[in-house]
């Protein structure tokens, strides 16, 4: 999953995509090839989740090709909705995209390995870092971040839940060296998808986001009971955490007023 935010006169619009299905069937592919590779190499780990394969060899070199591939298509996924998003706003306020100042603030990838200079025991060491339900925070000076925010640190864009609210931080010198520069990438999942649709009636979902003010889209009702805001941990209490513990800092809370699902 991804995200691209746009700046608007009057508000911050806020994308989530990613590779979805592909990016999920180049997992699954990967899990059952490092199984192998890892019991040839003699590699051991205490989750299956965490099944690896040395980067130089031929399934971590397929691995990150085909990672790569679902990024790619993850970028073209936000760059379409962001080119839609900008028509709808034009369309409907009879303006163009550039006379509402709907330009790009940032787009961050998540669930992505990459190759990273990181200190460790006290020498510089390049590594490849792979986030996962986390996103890179790099602080401020940072080489590897966009000049316009040198001075702030990278911002990191935290998606709470279509009901609550989304949080902007932005990367520490802490986290550098607690977490390799890296922090929480959003509330995380309190029901799995599946117990979200047993236990979720789809109508009261909708009523509750209508008694606060929130307008809402969606392509199917399995989708509203999915992303629920009862589904999720409170994600005030993640950035709360996070910021606590210095890894990233706060910087905006936003509110929902309209949400769309495709």
């Amino acid at each position: 999953g991804m995200r691209g935010w746009l700046g608007g006169s009057s508000g911050i619009n806020a994308e989530y995509g990613g590779s979805r299905g592909l990016g999920h069937q180049v997992a699954t592919d990967a899990l059952t090839e490092m199984e192998r590779a890892m019991r040839r190499d003699n590699i051991v780990v205490n989750d299956r989740q965490l099944a690896c394969a040395r980067i130089n060899s031929e399934e971590g070199q397929t691995y990150l090709k085909a990672m790569a591939a679902a990024a790619n298509y993850a970028w073209v996924n936000r760059s379409s909705m962001t080119f839609l998003c900008r028509q709808a706003f034009a369309k409907l306020f009879h303006s163009t995209p550039d006379d509402l100042d709907m330009h790009m603030i940032y787009d961050v990838s998540h669930n992505i390995a990459k190759i990273e200079q990181h200190m460790v025991d006290g020498r510089q060491k390049t590594l490849m870092m792979h986030r996962k339900g986390s996103t890179r925070a790099f602080p401020p000076n940072h080489p590897l971040i966009p000049v316009d925010y040198q001075l702030t640190g990278q911002p990191v864009l935290i998606g709470g839940t279509m009901g609550t609210c989304s949080y902007v931080l932005t990367g520490t010198e802490k986290g550098m060296h607690r977490t390799f520069g890296t922090t929480c990438h959003g509330a995380g999942r309190a029901y799995s998808r599946a117990k979200s649709r047993r236990n979720l009636d789809y109508l009261t979902v909708l009523e509750n986001l209508r008694a606060k003010g929130i307008s809402i889209r969606v392509a199917s009702p399995k989708l509203v009971m999915e992303e629920a805001p009862e589904s999720y941990k409170n994600v005030t209490d993640v950035v709360n955490t996070c910021h606590g513990a210095g890894i990233s800092d706060k910087c905006i809370k936003l509110r929902p007023i309209a949400v769309i699902k495709g």
